[in-house]
């Protein structure tokens, strides 16, 4: 069996990371390219920035409409990367996703068919509307890089990134993501309502002159290739962390496991998302230091989804959110 040609397959060459004011423009000039189609949300589109500096993988959860799948779309286009999209469903296998061996009469030797994992920017729209079964099939992909098909190992060439979509309303014919998938993302994002004054030059953009309803993404350049995205991996991974700050982190994270009113805290990957994500913070911020703040600006996306509330605060109506903040009051941070 031997694997079908995808340039998403060829290793890549050692690269040199970049740092510093260089790094600081080239997040900034994918940031412009992408708000030419996508409107407002500044604070998700952040959020996604810095998982892709983090090199981890994002839940986007938010009410249909809101342009969840334009926001990847605008990223994918901006990265010049490949980019595949999966529509999630009841009836979509395992193998519908990572790819399958199958019999070629013609060459009377069997062939690999890639999935569409083999890509660099993964679109896997509704995740939540596919069985256990079918969502596992990314559990491999997402952690370790590679593709398991017919006992043979495919490793995926870098940069690989997966958005993964939900809506958190409906829930008749979905299936609740387990623990163990959702401590593969990075960042849990939650998509609001964009502003009054957002949702104005929305609807100017789109209707005025236009009997389309969807963005145009002609007006998106590319600004980095895949080369350039594992070169800014690179750098934020070098962006500075005082002990002290580090210590912090890891506070933040242990606390979730002793609070009152929450039934299961975060794992020490918990405390991992927070440092990584917290130096891409950095990065948005042009600095080459970690600092407390920015370990609170990012700790609800890192932690929101590693935890589960306790019966009674769900009875309550409580938030996973409101838990979170109140415990960023309370853990000291460091005074220097």
């Amino acid at each position: 069996m031997s694997p079908d040609s995808s340039p998403s397959a060829a290793p890549l060459q050692p690269i040199q990371p970049i740092t510093g004011t260089a790094l600081f423009e080239r997040i900034h000039a994918i940031r412009t390219q992408i708000a030419h189609a996508f409107v407002g949300q500044g604070e998700v589109l952040d959020q996604l920035l810095i998982a892709l500096l983090a090199d981890g993988h994002v839940l986007l959860e938010g009410v249909p409409g809101l342009g969840k799948t334009l926001l990847v779309r605008a990223l994918a286009t901006a990265l010049e990367c490949h980019f595949a999209r999966v529509q999630f469903t009841p009836d979509l296998m395992p193998s519908d996703v990572s790819g399958h061996a199958f019999y070629d009469p013609k060459t009377e030797s069997f062939k690999m068919r890639r999935g569409p994992v083999f890509t660099n920017l993964l679109l896997a729209d509704e995740i939540n509307r596919a069985p256990a079964k079918t969502q596992a099939a990314l559990l491999e992909v997402m952690q370790e890089r590679q593709v398991t098909i017919e006992s043979r190992s495919f490793p995926l060439a870098p940069p690989f990134l997966t958005v993964a979509t939900q809506n958190p309303i409906e829930q008749e014919g979905t299936y609740p993501l387990p623990e163990a998938q959702l401590d593969r993302f990075l960042l849990k994002i939650l998509m609001n309502y964009p502003t009054h004054a957002d949702e104005v030059r929305m609807v100017t953009d789109v209707s005025l002159g236009r009997t389309a309803s969807d963005f145009d993404l002609s007006r998106v350049s590319a600004v980095a290739k895949p080369a350039d995205i594992v070169a800014m991996q690179l750098g934020t991974a070098l962006v500075r962390i005082d002990d002290v700050v580090l210590d912090y982190a890891v506070r933040i994270t242990r606390a979730t496991r002793e609070w009152p009113g929450i039934g299961m805290g975060a794992g020490p990957r918990g405390s991992l998302a927070l440092v990584r994500a917290a130096r891409a913070q950095a990065v948005l911020e042009n600095r080459d230091f970690v600092t407390p703040d920015d370990l609170r600006s990012i700790a609800k996306p890192a932690l929101r989804h590693r935890i589960s509330l306790a019966p009674e605060m769900q009875i309550e109506g409580r938030r996973v959110d409101d838990v979170l903040d109140a415990l960023l009051l309370k853990v000291e941070a460091p005074r220097r």
